[in-house]
């Protein structure tokens, strides 16, 4: 009993330091506090991922946080509240503001068109879904796919909207002007942020789905117009255990890049910014994961 008091009382104190708001397991911990001495109380069971080795790589990324998205609690930090510009981590949030005001099966009229950056070569009025705009955005980060929802919904509009999810995200450290992630002093992130903005992400079956597809072609609803959409991530498909989730890339920002890596004990979350060599620093980080991760099983 011992033991499991100093672990509910190590879990309490991560949760207080990381942690800005309630989740299952800080309920659990609750949970337990106040029932510990009810004789014949019902045993709850859940697990806790750990490192066995603090050797952590070397990576070039100004920023890192690897965490465990289920319960939020980190397994390993660095600078992961610098403000950074985010690039195009920013869709993350553009395609929960989607998800929020649109259905799939709605139709939208390009209303411009975006050549800054990468893009899926959408045309002034053509018409798409909001399904494969979402495929767009999220597989090839196409901008033009960005523009086009964001004007869809009323461009200041949608942009009020990211920031009003973010603030309800609790992500304290971030301000966007932009649903692209185009370069500006007034849009930034950091890792933690972006952690708990892709930990909601992972929550929508069919976005989750989105990042981990390598290559798809999508139409206009007229089929007379197709665009090829192949997923920026290096590492989906080379490394097993890599299921998405978002890069991003612009000169001032570096490379950047989330990763969710499932294991045999489960999802992790790893958040690069500022990387000179997001997929090698990414692929380093997850061999060290395979090596040094372990779980600890707690019956309460």
């Amino acid at each position: 009993m011992k033991a499991k008091a100093i672990v509910v009382i190590f879990l309490y104190s991560l949760l207080f330091l990381f942690y800005p708001g309630d989740h299952p397991l800080a309920k659990k911990l609750a949970d337990y506090q106040g029932r510990s001495n009810v004789k014949g109380r019902a045993k709850q069971s859940f697990k806790i991922l750990y490192l066995k080795s603090k050797s952590v790589p070397e990576v070039s990324a100004k920023a890192l946080f690897i965490v465990e998205p289920e319960n939020f609690l980190p397994l390993y930090m660095k600078n992961e509240r610098l403000k950074l510009y985010p690039a195009s981590t920013t869709k993350i949030i553009t395609a929960l503001v989607a998800r929020d005001i649109f259905k799939l099966d709605d139709v939208i009229e390009v209303k411009r068109s975006i050549k800054e950056g990468r893009i899926m070569e959408l045309e002034k009025g053509e018409r798409m879904t909001v399904e494969n705009l979402l495929y767009g955005l999220l597989i090839h980060s196409a901008n033009d796919a960005a523009f086009a929802l964001a004007d869809a919904a009323g461009y200041e509009r949608f942009v009020s909207l990211m920031n009003k999810k973010a603030k309800e995200l609790g992500m304290e450290d971030t301000n966007f002007t932009n649903p692209a992630g185009f370069e500006d002093p007034n849009h930034y992130s950091t890792a933690y942020d972006l952690a708990l903005a892709s930990r909601e992400f992972l929550k929508d079956p069919f976005l989750r789905k989105v990042v981990g597809i390598k290559e798809i072609i999508v139409s206009d609803v007229e089929f007379k117009k197709f665009h090829r959409l192949s997923n920026v991530n290096k590492l989906l498909g080379e490394i097993p255990g890599v299921a998405g989730l978002k890069t991003g890339y612009t000169p001032a920002a570096g490379e950047n890049l989330i990763s969710l890596y499932k294991t045999p004990y489960g999802e992790i979350l790893v958040v690069l910014l500022g990387s000179k060599d997001r997929f090698a620093d990414t692929q380093n980080l997850i061999f060290w994961l395979r090596s040094s991760l372990g779980v600890y099983n707690l019956s309460l």
